[in-house]
């Protein structure tokens, strides 16, 4: 990756992990830890990877995203939002009663969202309807991505559409985990191991690929990969750090599902400000 798409994607990042600590902290409620190890992806992925138009969000050709862990809605929000599906001064309006930017995504409301998500599982699952449909009705070049939490996965519907995607070969189809090692009670180890998680990917049917998924150097590999592998499915194991860049947040369980308070949330508003003055003077 050269250095000025690097330099792009870094700032982006930045920022939307800003609207990350913008969004829950007007909340006074949301989910930060997995958002914010999901910036970098969230960057990636609408900065330099999906066909999407702000300005027509329902084109029939565009590619689609499920966010499967809905509960890091906060993160995709904040994607959306900077790159003008809607007003980043919306984003500290999250779970206000009146606001359409609720907890988790919803179709309904929010311009960008391809499907409403929540009950985990149960995304991955709609995504995979989306592959097949784009794969064999729609017959068009339209990729569908989804991102899973490591936690999720022990969900036992996310296998059955792990089978569904590989016994129908959707090789359009692109699906990433958040490993970021913690769930809402614990460590996802001590909680329930879902491990080999590489190995449980490929006997169901997928290619697999594990990366350090705050790296834009590997997302973009596993992006050149998936685009390079005909016949199957593509999973993306992306080992992420929770609470990523704001320190105090970083790999701290208790982050999972809680708003900073004001001294937190000026802490890491200035922390993040630093990082992306640093991005843009760099």
């Amino acid at each position: 990756m050269n250095a000025q798409t690097k330099k792009m994607l870094s700032s982006y990042a930045a920022k939307i992990r800003m609207g990350i600590i913008e969004s829950t902290y007007g909340a006074k409620a949301g989910h930060p830890g997995g958002s914010l190890s999901s910036a970098d992806f969230f960057a990636y992925l609408y900065f330099n990877e999906m066909r999407v138009d702000p300005k027509n969000p329902k084109d029939e050709n565009r590619d689609r995203f499920v966010l499967s862990k809905g509960h890091c809605a906060p993160g995709l929000y904040s994607a959306l939002a900077h790159k003008g599906f809607f007003p980043v001064e919306d984003l500290p309006t999250l779970r206000h009663i009146d606001s359409y930017l609720q907890g988790h995504p919803n179709m309904n409301t929010v311009p960008g969202i391809d499907m409403s998500t929540g009950s985990l599982g149960q995304g991955i699952s709609a995504a995979a309807g989306m592959a097949k449909a784009a794969k064999y009705i729609h017959k068009d070049d339209i990729n569908i991505y989804t991102l899973l939490g490591d936690g999720e996965i022990e969900e036992g519907q996310v296998w059955e559409a792990m089978m569904f995607a590989a016994q129908y070969n959707l090789d359009n189809f692109c699906v990433f985990i958040d490993c970021n090692g913690l769930q809402i009670d614990g460590s996802c180890d001590e909680v329930m191991s879902a491990e080999p998680i590489d190995e449980k990917l490929k006997a169901f049917g997928f290619e697999v690929m594990t990366i350090n998924g705050n790296d834009f150097d590997d997302l973009e590999k596993a992006f050149d990969a998936f685009h390079n592998t005909n016949g199957k499915p593509f999973g993306v194991i992306m080992k992420t750090v929770k609470g990523k860049g704001v320190s105090f947040m970083e790999n701290e369980v208790g982050w999972h599902g809680k708003a900073p308070n004001e001294e937190e949330y000026n802490i890491a508003m200035a922390e993040l400000r630093a990082a992306l003055a640093e991005i843009e003077e760099a």
